[in-house]
Formats: C-alpha cells, structure tokens, sequence
C-alpha cells in the first residue's frame, strides 16, 4: 500500500513522472454531472474485444428529477482490425457507429460524442489524448503517439454519410465514476477489475503537476496496472507469475494487472495445477494435452469451481472436460488452488485500493473520509467471493476511511454520455 503511494506521489511530479511505474494521468474531467445537461448524447465504448454503441437520453421526469435512459449495441472487434492499421481499426468503429445510426434512424442528427477509451492515453485536454501505448492484445499500428480522438474522426470524415461532434474521451475508470456519481454524490472514485485492473480518483490541482492550476480538483487515471513495473513487487511475484509474464505479449509491462485482474486468473490457477501434478500431488500425477496447453483453465471456471455448493459436480465437470476423472481429493484441492489464487487477485487489489483513500484522506486533512467507490468489471460482478474479500481487505487497511461501494450499470458508455453533457453545458457557458 505504502509503495503505491509512493509511485502515485512520482506520477503526479513533473520531475519524477517519466520515470514512475503509475503514470498517474491527467483526464481534464474536473466538474461532475449536476442533473441540468439535457439532450441525446451517443456513446462509444472500445477498451476489450468487444466495441459498443450507446445512445443515451438525459432527461427529466415529473418531478423534474434527473433520469437517464440508455439504448445499446455490442459489436465484436475482428482480430484483423485489432492487430492491422489504425485506420482499419477506426474505419470499423466508423463502420459500426453507421450501422447503430441507422438502425435507430438518427443519422441525420449530429449529436455530442463521449468516447470511452480504456488504454493509456496522456491527456492534452479533454478531447485530445495521444495513445501512449496499446495493452490487452490490441497492436493496430500508426495508432501509438496518435490523437485517438483525430483518428475516430479522421475514420467519420472518411466514411461520409454522417456528422457527429466528439467533445470528450475518457478511460473506463473515470466513465465509471462518473456514472456512479449519478447515483450517489459521494462517488470520487472509479475502478474496473475485469480482463484488466484500473483506479481513478478526483486529486487536488495542486498536486496534479502536469497540468497548471491550483484552484479545485481533477479526475486523475492512475494506470496503476503498470505498478511494479520498476521491480516494486519482486517478492510477491511467485514462479507462476513470471511464467505468465514471460508468455505475455508485453513481458515486464502491467505486472501488478497480471496479479489482479482476469485476463490472467485462469492461466495461474493453471500453471499452479501443472506444478502439483508434476509433483505427485494431483491426478496421480498425470496431466491431460489439455491441462497442458496455455490458456485452456479459463478464468470463468475459477468462479464455477468456487460457486460449487458442496457436492462438487460443478468442479467434477470442469475437471473432467479438461481430460481427468479427479477423485474427491482432487476435486477439493483444485477448489484450494482457485481460492488461492482469487483471493490473493481480490487482497492485492484491495491494498491498491486502500493506499489511494488513504491518500485522499491525507490530502484533505480529514481524520475521516466519507467516500463511495464505483466499480465495474466482470471479475467484481461474476466472481461469488471477489467483491467480500476485497471489501475487507480495503476496510481493514482504511480504518479512518468510510467507504461505500457502487456497482456500475452501463457504466462506461453512460458515464461517457454524462462527461459529454458536462463538456457541452460548460462549452455553452464559456461562449454565453
């Protein structure tokens, strides 16, 4: 906990930030949603395999009480367009958006665009960002050191047949905060445990370096998934996790993500299963071509080993489709070896956690804060025993710090549309 806040303190200094492990970006995001940003707002939402389309309505009811409707589409990203060119990536994007337009007959409105982009990005305001580096298997090439808003619009001026006016991108963390802020107004934190691990909270200006100012708070995307990239987790790195590190695409990079988040849980549990077979301890000693082969213990078998009520037919059936017939004793230790591992994924997590309240507590001056945390992520929301033990585990090491925690609904393409709404009303203001 102490070494994240030190490498949260190197982020946000100009002098230490190009070295430190969490970058700590600036997002430009500093006001939050007040209920009076009306209107259709589109929201675009690519951080994984999966790219989707949102048209959100924000409105008000009877009782002039803001609400929020949202209509959506998923579209899966073809491997050629991930790996292939950043116009092919974008022109796909552009290609989607056409077809979303279409289906919800409003292509001949220009709406507001709030994009989710949940890679690394350094902000240069709150419609330009330059992708530092891509993760989680996307390499497009040409998209690296890049405006990612140019090259979506670049990609719409291409296609022709639409208009759309992007006034704002932002990570999954901060779209995440965001949309929970709408639900409860002590929502100064965002954080995402699913194929990837991420945290953003709202920092004082004055501390925030990199971008001049001294006067409120801005949203701060802490990158802490690259968090021992500078060697501050040697000791808790175990053989199995430098076996998955080594067999990444990006080796050395995102190390404490690879404790933590699900695109690596499966792979772990695993490895740690190969290493009690190689030693005589598991399925007599014997491993199937299947329980060889990378990547074949998925991560959603370790939350359907650990919902298994008992009688062990769920880990029975896993097992056996992964070419064992496992006795009672090797049903019960693949069990061991998923809660292992989970648990240490939801422990760390929550040291990570703990260390940035306890910093924002410090920060104010308070013996106690208040603070709600939104989060979202198929790790937090599927796994039956992630959210408990992470729970604890930030409570434990917060002690002076009460702390409520908020599941996202939609939250990065709604939180995307609300960050649009607030870039319009304040666009609006500044022109009045």
């Amino acid at each position: 906990m102490k070494r994240m806040q030190c490498e949260m303190e190197r982020g946000l200094r100009l002098e230490t930030h190009k070295e430190a492990s969490v970058k700590m970006l600036p997002t430009y995001v500093c006001s939050t949603p007040e209920g009076s940003e009306l209107g259709d707002f589109l929201a675009l939402d690519l951080g994984g395999t999966n790219f989707r389309v949102m048209l959100v309505k924000v409105g008000e009811d009877e009782e002039r009480s803001w609400k929020v409707e949202t209509k959506n589409q998923m579209y899966s990203i073809p491997e050629d367009a991930m790996t292939g060119t950043a116009e092919m990536l974008f022109d796909y994007i552009a290609e989607c958006m056409s077809d979303f337009l279409d289906k919800h007959h409003i292509k001949h409105k220009k709406l507001p665009l709030g994009f989710t982009f949940s890679f690394p990005v350094r902000h240069e305001d709150i419609d330009k960002g330059i992708l530092l580096n891509w993760t989680k298997g996307f390499k497009a090439s040409g998209a690296e050191g890049n405006n990612v808003v140019g090259l979506l619009r670049d990609a719409i001026k291409r296609r022709g047949d639409f208009e759309m006016d992007v006034v704002a991108m932002v990570n999954d963390t901060v779209a995440t905060m965001i949309s929970c802020y709408y639900e409860d107004r002590s929502c100064e934190v965002g954080m995402i445990v699913g194929t990837g691990c991420n945290a953003c909270y709202m920092e004082e200006m004055k501390t925030v370096e990199l971008v001049e100012g001294e006067e409120g708070r801005m949203c701060v995307n802490t990158e802490w998934g690259a968090f021992g990239d500078n060697g501050e987790l040697e000791e808790f790195r175990l053989e199995y996790d430098r076996v998955v590190d080594e067999t990444s695409i990006n080796p050395g990079h995102q190390l404490y993500e690879k404790l933590i988040s699900g695109k690596y849980m499966g792979e772990l549990v695993r490895l740690v299963l190969m290493k009690l077979v190689n030693e005589n301890l598991l399925f007599n000693g014997e491993a199937s071509e299947l329980l060889k082969t990378r990547g074949s213990f998925e991560t959603r078998y370790v939350s359907q080993v650990e919902s298994d009520t008992g009688d062990r037919k769920q880990i029975y059936n896993i097992v056996s489709s992964l070419g064992h017939l496992p006795s009672t004793l090797d049903c019960d230790i693949v069990r061991l070896v998923c809660e292992t591992v989970s648990t240490r994924s939801a422990h760390m997590c929550g040291a990570g956690l703990a260390g940035v309240v306890n910093l924002m507590r410090e920060r104010r001056g308070q013996d106690a804060l208040e603070i709600t945390v939104g989060v979202d992520g198929s790790v937090y929301k599927l796994h039956p025993c992630f959210r408990e033990r992470f729970h604890k585990i930030v409570w434990d090491l917060a002690p002076r710090c009460e702390i409520a925690f908020i599941q996202s609904e939609e939250g990065s393409g709604r939180g995307a549309a609300l960050i649009s709404a607030v870039a319009c009303k304040m666009a609006c203001m500044l022109t009045q």
